[in-house]
């Protein structure tokens, strides 16, 4: 049997994620947990060209039913799981996992940083809010895209930015870690809901890369059925 040619690997989806469009960006995907291993995969298969992870945790067994873990990648770091996973995925995909935690000098030392020829397309995806100012700061001057997803249970809140450089709409939702909800956002997840969170902020990327007006902040209440959009 002749091997398959990858060339129309994106026949079906051109319409929709423009892929000269695509191929002029980068993606850095910080947090792999439930939403952030949900994001990465899906880049990757719609063929992002190149993928940074950074994460400093290990695949435990409670990640499994959550996050989509494997049984055989409990122990190993998640970027180094979800970087396998990605690139099964695509093969052409160039990435990088970085296990160790995102810090302000992370913009220093991380290579799409200094990638010239591919704009940077920023996914947070973690579960605190200091964490998230801090990306924030570090990576809105380099950011040609920025999205946020937050889930508690089965709500779910994308924040997404087409100019972080000029946001003033993001920075009002950093409130102090003393007024965020007591407990990891992770506490009570289900991987139907990371999916639906990694969906929604594609879905705005995808906006993006068309020129289409992005949502700068959505609210998904699976229980209720209920969407808004400020």
């Amino acid at each position: 049997m002749m091997p398959h040619s990858l060339e129309q690997r994106d026949l079906r989806q051109r319409e929709v994620v423009p892929p000269q469009q695509l191929a002029r960006y980068q993606g850095l995907v910080i947090g792999v947990g439930a939403v952030g291993r949900q994001v990465a995969w899906q880049l990757s298969a719609m063929g992002l060209p190149l993928l940074t992870l950074v994460d400093h945790d290990l695949v435990d067994v409670v990640n499994l039913a959550p996050q989509g873990y494997w049984p055989q990648d409990l122990g190993q770091a998640k970027v180094t799981a979800t970087a396998r996973l990605c690139q099964s995925t695509n093969p052409q995909l160039v990435i990088h996992a970085v296990a160790e935690r995102f810090r302000r000098s992370s913009r220093r030392t991380l290579p799409c940083f200094d990638q010239a020829t591919h704009r940077l397309a920023v996914f947070c995806c973690v579960d605190s809010i200091e964490t998230r100012a801090l990306i924030w700061e570090a990576t809105k001057d380099h950011a040609a895209f920025f999205a946020d997803a937050r889930m508690a249970a089965e709500v779910v809140r994308v924040l997404a930015s087409d100019n972080p450089v000029q946001e003033t709409h993001y920075p009002t939702t950093l409130f102090s870690q003393a007024e965020a909800y007591v407990g990891s956002c992770t506490a009570r997840s289900t991987i139907y809901t990371a999916s639906i969170a990694a969906g929604l902020m594609l879905s705005q990327f995808t906006r993006f890369l068309r020129q289409l007006p992005v949502d700068r902040d959505l609210v998904l209440n699976l229980l209720s059925s209920e969407l808004s959009v400020a």
